[in-house]
């Protein structure tokens, strides 16, 4: 642990919330805002948290922050992400879309597409894609995990290998420097896979928050998907590699139009 004794009281309070946004640390500690940034700076260069637009969460390797959290944690930039990725599907289009929070925003921007043909291992996506009339939705089988409406195991994973389609597009927890991807549950991981193995092109959603995060199971590589969709332009080591790859890069803007 390092710094302040306030510093270090911060560190324990994101480890046990998981997320805490800046204001919030700012009223439980009695100081500025500015003041909160800066211990948040210190914090995520020696690893203590990880900092994040209006906030910090805790960088474990094992145990991914709340699903209501990551709802909630840089919507407009998976928003953005979510329009951008959609704008590269042409109508007409058979696609497979996982478990995750920027893909399910992927899955909201999809609303003008016509004849899309989804299968997807994420309740919430389905849900979302369900009722429009010119979109098929294919829902694996399996069991569902209650606290993100993930859709996992065997069944799951038998289903999503009888498919191949036009897209996958996927989404992940974590992205280390060489361009390995990284995950928190190896079922999902296989998921991710079996989707990228049966796909004509991947694609990959993440905002910058997934930069620098260490989760413990390995899910790949970024060469390995045709187009990667982010919010700020990564590394120059990780859009070397994208380049080396063919790759292709797209820094998502958020709609200024929603900020309030």
């Amino acid at each position: 642990m390092t710094g302040l004794p306030r510093q270090r009281a911060i560190a324990v309070a994101v480890r046990k919330h998981g997320y805490i946004a800046n204001d919030d640390l700012a009223r439980m500690f009695d100081v500025a805002v500015q003041t909160i940034r800066r211990d948040i700076r210190v914090l995520d260069a020696a690893g203590e948290v990880i900092r994040h637009h209006g906030g910090a969460s805790a960088p474990s390797s094992v145990e991914n922050i709340a699903y209501a959290q990551r709802q909630i944690l840089n919507r407009r930039d998976k928003d953005a992400i979510g329009r951008c990725a959609a704008e590269a599907i042409p109508d007409g289009a058979s696609l497979f879309v996982n478990i995750g929070t920027t893909t399910e925003a992927f899955a909201r921007s999809l609303s003008g597409h016509r004849g899309l043909q989804v299968i997807t291992n994420n309740l919430h996506v389905a849900s979302l894609l369900a009722g429009g009339e010119e979109c098929r939705v294919v829902v694996t089988g399996g069991t569902v995990r209650m606290r993100d409406g993930g859709i996992l195991g065997p069944d799951s994973l038998a289903m999503l290998s009888q498919y191949r389609a036009d897209y996958g597009v996927i989404g992940i927890s974590g992205i280390d420097e060489d361009g390995t991807l990284l995950d928190f549950d190896s079922d999902e991981v296989r998921a991710s896979e079996l989707i990228r193995n049966n796909s004509r092109q991947v694609f990959l959603l993440a905002d910058h928050t997934k930069f620098g995060r260490r989760p413990l199971v390995r899910a790949g590589n970024i060469a390995d998907v045709s187009a990667f969709f982010t919010d700020r332009r990564p590394s120059d080591t990780i859009c070397d590699r994208l380049s080396a790859a063919g790759v292709a890069l797209h820094v998502a803007a958020p709609d200024v139009r929603k900020r309030t």
